[in-house]
């Protein structure tokens, strides 16, 4: 099964095309990333072009879709989710959202950890998204968004042997990576739901924030 994956969750733009045998490992057949947090827009569809490019496919070749569903700012987010989902309304393939901090978990995990992984990542407005996980990548808490010395407070309840994420620094723990999801660990996250062949639900954002805009109220009555 070839699935292009794809997340605009964080400043980081990645796109590939990986190959997910029956059992076993996902592996990658072409990756593209680019780090620039205000040009997701620009930059995603050259990197899915250019990756099934490197990977020797069409885009119409793939078989299914995998996008970070975030947590991850509004704008960049919603690059990255309705790329996917136009590109599997207009090719008629499946698209699997999975939350982004899960794969970066995925793929940490990988490294065979000895306790709980923290993984953090920029929210701006001074706070960070974070989520917690056990040794094999399983989610534990989370995500969440807070300040990061509201997040360092909690580390008390949660022991924690390392931290990953593009603000996996604020923790004070070892810092382990990937900083931003990877094809791979995006992959892994949906296997299971893609091997079966099942339905996928509604791709669903994960904002965690209201909306700084909001509909207006009812107009206050002025007496004459």
């Amino acid at each position: 099964m070839l699935v292009l994956a794809l997340d605009t969750a964080t400043s980081t733009v990645t796109a590939g095309v990986v190959e997910l045998p029956p059992a076993g490992a996902p592996v990658v057949r072409a990756e593209r990333v680019s780090a620039d947090a205000r040009k997701h827009g620009e930059l995603l569809m050259p990197n899915v072009l250019a990756a099934c490019a490197e990977a020797g496919v069409a885009l119409r070749d793939v078989d299914a879709i995998v996008t970070g569903a975030g947590p991850g700012p509004f704008t960049g987010l919603r690059v990255g989710m309705v790329t996917a989902a136009a590109l599997g309304d207009a090719l008629g393939k499946p698209v699997h959202g999975v939350c982004s901090h899960d794969a970066i978990a995925r793929e940490a995990c990988a490294q065979r950890l000895s306790g709980n992984l923290l993984v953090v990542t920029d929210a701006r407005r001074r706070e960070v998204y974070w989520a917690g996980y056990d040794a094999e990548g399983a989610r534990i808490t989370g995500p969440h968004v807070e300040a990061p010395a509201v997040l360092v407070e909690r580390l008390a309840g949660f022991p924690s042997v390392a931290a990953a994420g593009e603000k996996a620094e604020v923790t004070g723990l070892p810092v382990v990576g990937p900083a931003t999801p990877g094809v791979t660990g995006l992959v892994a996250v949906a296997a299971d739901a893609l091997r079966s062949g099942a339905e996928p639900g509604p791709v669903r954002p994960l904002y965690l924030r209201r909306p700084d805009a909001v509909e207006p109220g009812a107009r206050k009555r002025v007496s004459a």
